[in-house]
């Protein structure tokens, strides 16, 4: 039976994607949004016009008041915070909301090879959790990959380091990737609750464009004419086999983590590369984006 989604609740809306996503949906007009926050946290980033709920997470009556009345849930908790994602289901089932979306965003989860990632391990229990519970509750789920996040890795530093006169390549530089802005993830979202019929119980895909860090490194040199890189070529192999050295001792900082996330980025056998027939963007309402716009992205970045 189809339905529409009118009440949409926010977990993590204070993070870098939920101050994106918060906002897109509460200009779109088309919901009733609910923010949940846990317990003494600020809500001064909050826009106007969402209903802030304070949920303690250890508490599933917390969270089942608190998902109350909700057509959906859309969790953008944190990587590390994940598994509290299983009492949000539990709490979502219980209040009989009909959509989770968890917080997948990022990388090709259907591929085995990306599934297989141990940075991804949390997201794929939570994927597996979901699909269990869809087949014996009325709780449906859409996963959500947009591989990555093109704006984030600009500023970060993390595709291309642009501030190193020498910044590292993955195997020649030539390696496609899917990237997405996070404006278009939120918008994505949007859609996805526009269209809860279509995008029911299982993933759907987006992009902005298909780049590789070569083409990322020449639209710099168009934005900084005055500067210099002279990329080093590194194996991906080579920083995964370290990463993997670095994690058996204990070590989890970014340094481990970021050679994972690049294989599962630009690795062609973790199918980091969405093609057109394959992406939602039309059923989504998403145009995607042109490479002038990286241009302007890298000339605001390498001021």
């Amino acid at each position: 039976m189809s339905y529409i989604i009118k009440n949409v609740a926010i977990a993590g809306a204070g993070g870098n994607l939920g101050k994106i996503v918060t906002p897109t949906f509460v200009s779109s007009g088309k919901f009733n949004v609910r923010v949940l926050t846990r317990q003494g946290s600020s809500t001064a980033s909050l826009p106007e016009g969402v209903d802030v709920v304070e949920v303690d997470y250890s508490s599933p009556e917390s969270l089942q008041s608190a998902l109350a009345g909700q057509d959906a849930v859309i969790s953008l908790i944190t990587t590390t915070a994940a598994m509290t994602q299983l009492a949000l289901i539990d709490a979502a089932i219980a209040a009989g909301v009909r959509r989770f979306v968890p917080s997948e965003f990022g990388s090709n989860l259907a591929n085995p090879k990306t599934r297989a990632n141990p940075v991804f391990k949390h997201k794929v229990v939570t994927e597996d959790y979901l699909v269990e519970k869809a087949s014996t509750t009325d709780l449906t789920y859409t996963f959500f990959y947009n591989n990555a996040f093109l704006d984030w890795a600009l500023r970060a530093n993390f595709i291309v380091d642009f501030t190193r006169p020498n910044p590292q390549i993955l195997d020649g530089g030539d390696k496609p990737f899917s990237a997405t802005t996070m404006q278009s993830v939120a918008d994505g979202l949007v859609g996805v609750m526009l269209h809860p019929e279509e995008t029911k119980n299982r993933a759907v895909y987006i992009h902005d464009l298909v780049t590789s860090q070569n083409r990322l490194l020449e639209l710099a040199r168009q934005a900084r004419p005055d500067r210099s890189w002279k990329p080093e070529s590194v194996a991906l192999d080579d920083l995964v086999a370290v990463a993997e050295k670095r994690m058996a001792q204990g070590n989890f900082g970014f340094e481990t983590i970021g050679p994972f996330l690049k294989r599962a980025i630009a690795d062609p056998e973790c199918g980091g590369v969405f093609s057109d027939e394959q992406v939602d963007n039309e059923l989504l309402g998403l145009k995607g984006k042109t490479d002038e716009f990286i241009l302007e992205l890298l000339k605001n970045h390498l001021k």
